[in-house]
């Protein structure tokens, strides 16, 4: 818990760091900054199928992370990539993918369920679950995402399961991370998130 807990922390102080840096870069005219590439990984679909990185190599793709039961802000967080999903343009190529927390309750079938909720297009959005440590090491180590697993004294409610960040980043074609954008908060502003989102996702379909 104390390793998971510092982990969140400094996901959440790097998602800050990044957000200020996007920022600037946006200020200058200049092309978004490059954070790192992200590790390969194989995962599952809601469809049961393996995706692996080298089938979003070649798209731009926005990212977040959930769970099917959560409370908190999930919905919201889901709600907001429906959104982009139904703002892309049709010839958009850019992809959606959303990782669980919960991978033991998550499986290819709730998550399923989950999208269909949410009118998620499965060419478009990827549900994704699996084994815990190829899960926390794309989303922590690649992605800048976190989640921590509350302990049950903890707990306010029996679904009150995880922390974890609420940020949407987007990734390159070249498997590079690009940008990171609160999706709730203070001072957040949902169209306003979108709209930037919109944009940088067009920016990056223009390059190379």
């Amino acid at each position: 818990m104390v390793w998971a807990g510092a982990a969140l922390i400094l996901a959440t102080v790097v998602a800050a760091f990044l957000l200020i840096q996007i920022k600037r870069q946006m200020a200058r005219g200049q092309p978004l900054p490059v954070y790192g590439s992200i590790a390969d990984f194989t995962l599952t679909n809601q469809n049961g199928n393996a995706v692996s990185l080298a089938d979003l190599r070649g798209h731009v793709w926005v990212a977040d992370i959930i769970f099917t039961r959560c409370p908190g802000p999930c919905l919201k967080m889901t709600r907001q990539m429906k959104e982009l999903q139904d703002a892309l343009p049709a010839a958009s190529e850019t992809k959606l993918v959303s990782l669980t927390t919960d991978p033991d309750f998550d499986t290819p079938p709730i998550l399923k369920t989950y999208g269909e909720r949410f009118n998620a297009q499965p060419k478009r959005w990827t549900f994704l679950t699996g084994a815990k440590p190829q899960i926390a090491n794309l989303a922590t180590s690649s992605l800048k995402l976190a989640a921590v697993e509350k302990s049950p004294e903890a707990r306010e409610a029996p679904n009150d399961l995880f922390i974890h960040t609420t940020i949407f980043v987007i990734v390159d074609r070249q498997a590079r991370l690009r940008g990171v954008y609160e999706t709730t908060g203070e001072g957040t502003e949902p169209a306003e998130v979108k709209v930037k989102i919109l944009s940088d996702i067009k920016r990056l379909e223009r390059e190379g």
